[in-house]
């Protein structure tokens, strides 16, 4: 247990205490209270201030990436003068000037099936704030067997989603709405599809409502029922999700024993089964010795004004279907975009369309600018 509030804590948490259902007791147990959450990007940014601002004692971080330009439109916990820097000692730093007062605890790392019951283990909720389908899987699983609530969000555009998923509380799991991993390509990340900076502000903030309602005690957890925020007609809908007993983790006959399956431990960059592919060590190499085929750039116009590798032919996915001709069959084609998906879309339709030398680039331009700054 946490030492009792101090009275610039008490003066500090005021307009809660003011709150009858919480008052100084709730303040308290917040203050004895942990939270992971997984992710310090768009979801975890907001997540994050508020939970911090509100005084849960021990705040886990998980991430191994660095701030980017491109990540401030919405990931408000970083600023201009961290790019290049690890989003933890960004956060870190930020929560400080938040709340001194709360424990922050970095996990400079990603999720993964080797380390995740690990890292959760000593928190009593995560709060999922990853951007993939495998972490999200992954959180998901953890919490399920560490039986712990995990309070669930996502983003696309101009819609967020969120929930809290709790099995051992008699609500439905992640993989109760979601029993497979999704085909390759078919749900864009927010590098692919964008999405409007102050949604992941609304929807991570609710995320950080839900934590704080059950470390509480109070009011009643979304268990079974996912809200759907559309920001283009200022709606939000309630869906019903009901317990699977057929799921494959919480059902009454579970095939998933173990944190490590094959859902946790795919790729992240929704490349199709059986496509080749390239990092970007190995694209470094063939074009400093004289690349013959051709590297095919399939970002927007935009994207390739901003950055691009000399030589690279763009033509943008949408145009793919009408100009794949312009492409020669004979030579070896590298295709790349800004994180990998769309790369693998437009190798699979070549592949569909009798092109067989085709390999993907894995990571695109993000992971191009990560080598050549040494990040």
């Amino acid at each position: 247990m946490a030492a009792p509030l101090t009275p610039q804590e008490l003066h500090r948490y005021s307009r809660h205490i003011l709150i009858p259902d919480i008052g100084e007791h709730g303040q308290q147990r917040l203050k004895d209270s942990s939270v992971l959450l997984v992710g310090t990007g768009a979801l975890g940014s907001p997540a994050a201030i508020y939970l911090a601002a509100a005084g849960v004692g021990r705040l886990g971080l998980v991430d191994d990436d660095t701030v980017e330009s491109s990540n401030l439109q919405r990931q408000v916990l970083h600023g201009e003068s961290w790019i290049g820097k690890p989003k933890l000692d960004s956060a870190a730093a930020r929560l400080h000037e938040v709340n001194p007062h709360v424990n922050v605890e970095l996990h400079p790392t990603r999720f993964t099936p080797d380390n995740a019951e690990q890292i959760a283990a000593s928190y009593q909720i995560i709060v999922d704030g990853s951007d993939n389908f495998p972490t999200r899987f992954l959180t998901n699983d953890t919490a399920y067997f560490q039986r712990k609530p995990l309070v669930y969000g996502a983003i696309h555009q101009f819609e967020g989603q969120t929930s809290v998923f709790a099995p051992h509380l008699g609500g439905p799991c992640v993989r109760c709405m979601l029993p497979a991993m999704p085909a390759p390509g078919a749900v864009p990340s927010c590098a692919e599809a964008g999405v409007l900076g102050v949604l992941p502000g609304v929807i991570g903030s609710i995320q950080a409502m839900e934590t704080l309602k059950i470390l509480l005690g109070i009011g009643t957890p979304p268990l079974g029922k996912l809200t759907v925020y559309q920001a283009l007609d200022s709606s939000f809908r309630s869906l019903r999700l009901e317990r699977d007993p057929r799921c494959r983790l919480c059902g009454e006959n579970p095939q998933i024993h173990s944190v490590s399956n094959s859902e946790t431990t795919a790729g992240t960059t929704c490349q199709p089964a059986g496509m080749g592919s390239i990092d970007v060590t190995r694209l470094r190499s063939l074009l400093d010795n004289n690349f013959t085929g051709i590297l095919l750039d399939v970002r927007e116009p935009f994207e390739h004004a901003m950055t691009h590798i000399d030589g690279a032919l763009l033509m943008p996915l949408g145009s793919v279907p009408e100009r794949f001709h312009e492409l020669p069959k004979d030579k070896e084609i590298l295709v790349l975009c800004k994180a990998g998906v769309r790369s693998a879309m437009a190798a699979e339709f070549l592949l569909d369309h009798g092109f067989r030398n085709i390999k993907n680039i894995e990571g695109g331009m993000n992971a191009w600018h990560q080598m050549e700054s040494g990040i």
